[in-house]
């Protein structure tokens, strides 16, 4: 049976994880002088937030309990957020492999951060992270450049032309 909706989400996600190695990869650009800088930090920072925010609207879409890593942390070292990305990522996969058309139209209930419940789709779920992806990656591309590194190129049409290992 083809689920034609459901694939177009499993490849949205092999282009995330391609490229979400990129942008690890692209930490290692910066000087070595420069990675305790104010902008490194920040930039991976924002490279945890993203990995923690992956596995909030997993564990919300699962009705998993809660993490308690931190939704904003702070002075996060960049061999732990290579870890946790290689983590969520495995988990999102055997998800993801499960989702059919009609699992992406289930509705899933789930508490925000300020304590209120909200309702959407699967479907609706996976844009949100998907959207809140790239905007994050703008922001590490604009700090991995102020602190003298080379931002990873991570424009999807790129990734169609050349999706890489």
């Amino acid at each position: 049976m083809s689920n034609p909706l459901a694939d177009r989400f499993r490849r949205w996600f092999q282009y995330e994880c391609n490229v979400h190695a990129r942008v690890l990869a692209s930490f290692e650009s910066v000087p070595t002088e420069r990675r305790e800088s104010a902008e490194f930090r920040k930039a991976v920072d924002l490279m945890s937030h993203l990995v923690g925010a992956r596995e909030r609207w997993l564990d919300r879409i699962e009705a998993a309990p809660p993490s308690n890593r931190p939704l904003f942390p702070r002075d996060v070292r960049l061999d732990d957020v290579r870890r946790d990305c290689s983590q969520i990522e495995r988990r999102w996969t055997e998800t993801l492999e499960k989702l059919d058309d009609e699992a992406l139209a289930r509705v899933v209930t789930y508490q925000m951060v300020d304590g209120t419940t909200s309702s959407n789709q699967v479907e609706d779920l996976l844009v949100q992270l998907f959207g809140h992806s790239s905007y994050h990656r703008g922001q590490i591309a604009q700090l991995v450049r102020a602190a003298g590194g080379t931002p990873a190129e991570t424009d999807f049409i790129h990734w169609v032309r050349d999706p890489g290992p």
